[in-house]
C-alpha cells in the first residue's frame, strides 16, 4: 500500500512538473537570446505548407512553421513577426545575415554546422509530381536515362535527389514555382520535392498528379543562429512539448498538409 501511494505521488509530481514546464516563460537570459530585438522574427518560405502559405483572396496565412512560430513567440512573451522568403536559398541567406531568430527547414549535416537545431518536429516524404499527360506512373519510372527532374536549388530535395538518382538528370530551378514552371514548359519531365510542396504546387498545374509511394523521408527542424546558447535548451523543449501537446498535429491539419507526419518524441 505504501509503495502504491509512493508511486502515485511520484507520477503525479512528474505530471505536474511537466505541465508547469510546458507553458512556462524562459529566463530573462534565454528570452534575450531568443528575441534580442524584442520580437521573435520567424523566417518562413512562402508557398511551402510546412512553413507558410497565403490565401490569395483573404490574405490569411497558415502553415506548420507559421503556427509554431506564433505560439513560440506567445510563450516567450514577445510579438510575432513573420519574415517571408520566396525560396529556401533566400531564407538561408537571410539567416546568415541575422534577419531572423528562428526558422523551420529540412535537416542536413551541413546546415547543422551553421545553425543550432531542435530535434525533428515533422518528417516529410520525398516524391514526384508529373503532368497529366505523362507516361511516368511509378517511382521506378523516374530514374531512367533521358528523364529530367526539376528541383529547387539549395534545397534538401536537391541534395537528396542528387544522391539517389543515378540515371535521371536534375534541372535546377530558383524556387518551387520555378521547378513547376520547368515541368509546365516542357523543360523538365518531373518535379522532385517533399510531398507537402508537391501537393501544394499540383493545384497550379491542372491534371498533374503526385506519384504514389515515397522515395525517402526528410526530417524538418527548428533552427536558431549560432551564439544564442542561453535560449537553445528552451527552444528544444518547446518543440518536444509541441509534439506531445498535439500542437504540431493541429498545425498540420489546419494547413491541410499531406505526406507528412509528426516526428517521434526525443
Amino acid at each position: 500500500m505504501h509503495t502504491t501511494r509512493w508511486l502515485i505521488a511520484v507520477i503525479l509530481g512528474l505530471v505536474l512538473a511537466g505541465c508547469a514546464g510546458i507553458d512556462s516563460a524562459p529566463t530573462p537570459e534565454a528570452k534575450q537570446a531568443l528575441a534580442p530585438s524584442g520580437k521573435l522574427r520567424v523566417g518562413l518560405q512562402l508557398g511551402n505548407p510546412l512553413n507558410v502559405v497565403k490565401d490569395a483572396a483573404s490574405g490569411e496565412m497558415k502553415g506548420v512553421g507559421y503556427d509554431l512560430g506564433r505560439e513560440f513567440a506567445r510563450r516567450i512573451g514577445v510579438p510575432f513577426e513573420p519574415v517571408l522568403y520566396p525560396s529556401i536559398g533566400a531564407l538561408l541567406e537571410g539567416g546568415k545575415s541575422g534577419a531572423w531568430d528562428v526558422a523551420y527547414f529540412g535537416f542536413t549535416a551541413e546546415r547543422a554546422t551553421q545553425w543550432d537545431m531542435s530535434a525533428p518536429h515533422v518528417e516529410a516524404e520525398f516524391g514526384y509530381l508529373v503532368p497529366g499527360e505523362s507516361s511516368i506512373s511509378t517511382l521506378a519510372d523516374v530514374d531512367r536515362p533521358g528523364i529530367r527532374v526539376a528541383v529547387q536549388a539549395q534545397s534538401g530535395p536537391e541534395l537528396f535527389f542528387s544522391r539517389t538518382l543515378k540515371n535521371a538528370t536534375l534541372i535546377h530551378a530558383p524556387s518551387n514555382p520555378g521547378a513547376l514552371e520547368a515541368v509546365r514548359s516542357g523543360k523538365a519531365d518531373v518535379m522532385g520535392s517533399i510531398k507537402p510542396i508537391l501537393f501544394e504546387q499540383s493545384a497550379q498545374l491542372p491534371g498533374s498528379r503526385v506519384l504514389d509511394g515515397r522515395a525517402g523521408t526528410d526530417p524538418h527542424v527548428m533552427a536558431l543562429p549560432k551564439g544564442r546558447e542561453p535560449g537553445v535548451a528552451y527552444a528544444r523543449a518547446f518543440i518536444e512539448n509541441a509534439k506531445s501537446e498535439g500542437l504540431i498535429k493541429a498545425a498540420i491539419e489546419r494547413a491541410g498538409v499531406h505526406g507528412v507526419i509528426v516526428a517521434p518524441l526525443k
